[in-house]
């Protein structure tokens, strides 16, 4: 057995070189990277190769989209009882004026604000038992997107990044597109937090689609290098920051960096034909609609199509939050749905009729839903404006939808009560559907855990339970 004269001052490193391992095993492990991760860590028989996640920044209503309550006209302007999160000021319960229509062989109820949807519902899952645990937009948020109520965690894709490594090392394996930086929030939605750097999500603002301003820099313009010439810059700066790596031990920020400098130089190529959708024919532009979200969609299925594992696609605006519909809902709620409608049934089309939706696990959902009773809108003489109710924040029950990736197609699982108050059958929680979106990309919930601080951190912290039902 091989002992040390001096252990106290040995380095991890010196020990590598000492048993005959040394850099080459570093270097080993740096070329197996994602593969030998994800050899590790997937334990299931995986049904999803990535995942596209639609957020409608804001809530949309459980039950102006997919939750019909007819009950609601019965108990029309009475007031809700009950353990509420805070004493509303309601002009009571408000029922939905929209019409619901059986949509496709199964028959499920859409509204008919979603008919792009409706028209494919047998192709998606509508859970519509979804609860979260508070009704403030900023930990409803970061309980989403991070399984956290509180800053500062590994978001959902970077956890997924962290177990399955990438597809295609050309591209960042993880992208966040919204076309506005105003997001209640930010990064931290997307932040790879104690995770190391290279599992951060590369954000991309989609307020303009040309190439050089989605990805800045990804030409090499200034100096007009070969791609020799080119190549051999890199393989010198590589060198250097490995010598200046090798005296600092475990600087995770130094890793990341030196491996984004090496995914940048290769996305030089890839990263022009993947985010250009003006190659898209004019009729599939068209198809998606000519709008932010519209082109942001068509974008997430051109990286799903070039190999980006997970895709957050963000319905922002200039507000940040459009759904957030406190005033003017039946104003405002019919022309979000009318974009998002369409741009998220053509993704879902468009990847079926190319063979992705397969292993394609699409993802649509709010940060919570909103209230069945209206919520008061004052005039400028702070007078009551019954034309202008609006629907306030709800976490007991909402609405998610799911395409692909070997969920059931066509099938309404669980649901609220008669009011759309509270979920009473078969339950969902936010730490639940994140452990079956992981279960249908080979990820034991339970087993994909990094350890930080002393403790085994994961995405579901000691919650979440896959939703078997919903699975085909």
């Amino acid at each position: 057995m091989w002992t040390d004269p001096n252990p106290a001052q040995l380095t991890r490193r010196e020990a590598l070189h000492r048993l005959s391992a040394g850099f080459g095993a570093i270097g080993l492990a740096g070329m197996m990277g994602s593969q030998a991760q994800a050899a590790v860590k997937q334990q299931i028989t995986p049904r999803a190769k990535r995942v596209i996640f639609l957020f409608m920044n804001g809530a949309p209503s459980h039950i102006d989209t997919f939750d019909p309550k007819p009950a609601l006209k019965k108990y029309e302007g009475q007031q809700p009882s009950g353990k509420l999160y805070k004493a509303p000021k309601t002009s009571g319960f408000m029922s939905s004026p929209l019409q619901f229509h059986k949509c496709g062989q199964s028959g499920i109820e859409v509204s008919e604000s979603l008919p792009a949807l409706g028209s494919i519902i047998d192709d998606c899952c509508v859970i519509r038992s979804m609860h979260t645990n508070v009704p403030n937009h900023e930990p409803a948020l970061l309980m989403m997107n991070t399984g956290n109520l509180q800053p500062i965690r590994p978001s959902m894709g970077s956890w997924v990044l962290y177990g399955l490594g990438s597809e295609n090392e050309n591209l960042p394996g993880f992208v966040v597109l919204r076309p506005t930086p105003n997001i209640v929030v930010g990064p931290a939605l997307w932040s790879n937090s104690f995770l190391p750097s290279e599992y951060q999500a590369t954000g991309v603002i989609t307020s303009d689609m040309s190439v050089d301003k989605l990805v800045a820099n990804v030409r090499n313009s200034a100096l007009a290098l070969a791609p020799a010439q080119q190549r051999r810059q890199i393989d010198l700066i590589q060198k250097l920051n490995h010598l200046h790596a090798a005296k600092r031990e475990q600087d995770h920020a130094l890793e990341g960096q030196i491996k984004a400098m090496e995914t940048a130089y290769r996305m030089q190529s890839a990263a022009s034909d993947a985010f250009d959708i003006s190659r898209e024919p004019a009729k599939m532009r068209e198809l998606y609609g000519d709008t932010p979200f519209g082109r942001s969609c068509l974008l997430a299925r051109r990286l799903a199509e070039s190999g980006v594992r997970y895709i957050s696609v963000y319905y922002t605006s200039t507000g940040s939050q459009p759904w957030d519909t406190h005033s003017d809902h039946y104003k405002n709620h019919p022309k979000l749905c009318a974009d998002s409608d369409r741009a998220s049934a053509a993704l879902i089309s468009d990847l079926k009729q190319r063979g992705l939706l397969e292993d394609t696990l699409v993802v649509w959902t709010g940060e919570f839903g909103r209230t069945p009773y209206s919520q008061e809108t004052q005039d400028k003489n702070k007078q009551v404006d019954p034309m202008r109710r609006g629907r306030d924040h709800h976490h007991t029950a909402f609405s998610t939808l799911l395409a692909g990736g070997g969920i059931k197609g066509g099938l309404a699982y669980g649901a609220s009560d008669e009011l759309g108050m509270n979920a009473v059958e078969k339950k969902v929680h936010v730490h639940d559907l994140h452990a079956t979106i992981l279960h249908q990309l080979g990820l034991d919930h339970e087993q994909l855990t990094y350890r930080y601080a002393g403790r085994d951190f994961r995405l579901t912290d000691v919650y979440g339970d896959v939703v078997n039902g919903i699975l085909a």
